[in-house]
């Protein structure tokens, strides 16, 4: 039983959290790491700890996301993982939502997502081998109210990961979606003292996009739900 072999993560969506995670976890197990984000100013410590490179790049921009794929080839090789951590919010009552920033909550969440595993399987695919991973949320399967422009951008996410997975996996490529039901904690975001592992480790949440990394194509997972031990669901 041959597990799979990474050498090149692309992460797109980067900051401090779980893509951080991700980064650390990849470079541990000596894979390249490049970081994409519309600011990288923030990752230059991130990109230190861990030899990344970042790239600036507008993930909802088809030249912009085209372009991030030429460079990382260039400057690092093809990446055979691609993990794509970017979403957008526009919080509000229904009636009093602004249609421009739906739009782009939307494009942030499930069009640019599009876009990069686009780029990523056009690359993919001539080797039969890569994983395309894509975070998603509560939202992606439960609509909560005032929060109609999250919830329409994951659910669009997980329809493009489902869909996906169908046609890929065949080929080779292992598609995953990966439901974060609940709250991450952060240094700005700490759970309280008296409700230890209430909020979701980030490194936890890396150990299992690993996990569904080195599964074997005989048994390939599409989507995974992840979720602290007192989360209601």
């Amino acid at each position: 039983m041959e597990l799979p072999k990474y050498k090149i993560a692309l992460i797109v969506g980067a900051g401090e959290g779980l893509s951080a995670s991700l980064a650390r976890l990849f470079a541990r197990e000596g894979i390249k790491v490049a970081l994409a984000a519309r600011k990288i100013e923030k990752l230059g410590a991130l990109c230190a700890e861990t030899g990344a490179r970042a790239f600036a790049c507008n993930a909802t921009e088809a030249e912009e996301v085209e372009r991030l794929f030429g460079m990382v080839e260039r400057e690092i090789g093809t990446p055979d993982i691609v993990v794509y951590n970017a979403s957008g919010r526009a919080r509000g009552a229904f009636t009093d939502l602004v249609p421009a920033d739906v739009a782009q909550a939307i494009a942030v969440s499930a069009f640019g997502g599009f876009l990069v595993a686009q780029q990523a399987a056009t690359r993919m695919l001539p080797n039969k081998h890569g994983a395309i991973l894509f975070t998603g949320a509560s939202a992606s399967v439960k609509g909560y109210p005032q929060s109609a422009p999250f919830a329409m951008g994951k659910f669009a996410l997980r329809g493009l990961a489902q869909s996906m997975a169908r046609e890929l996996s065949p080929q080779g490529i292992h598609v995953a979606h990966f439901v974060i039901d609940g709250g991450i904690r952060s240094a700005a975001r700490a759970e309280p003292a008296d409700r230890p592992d209430s909020m979701l480790d980030p490194d936890a949440i890396a150990l299992s996009y690993w996990n569904v990394l080195q599964q074997p194509r005989s048994a390939w997972t599409w989507e995974v739900e992840l979720r602290p031990w007192v989360e209601k669901f």
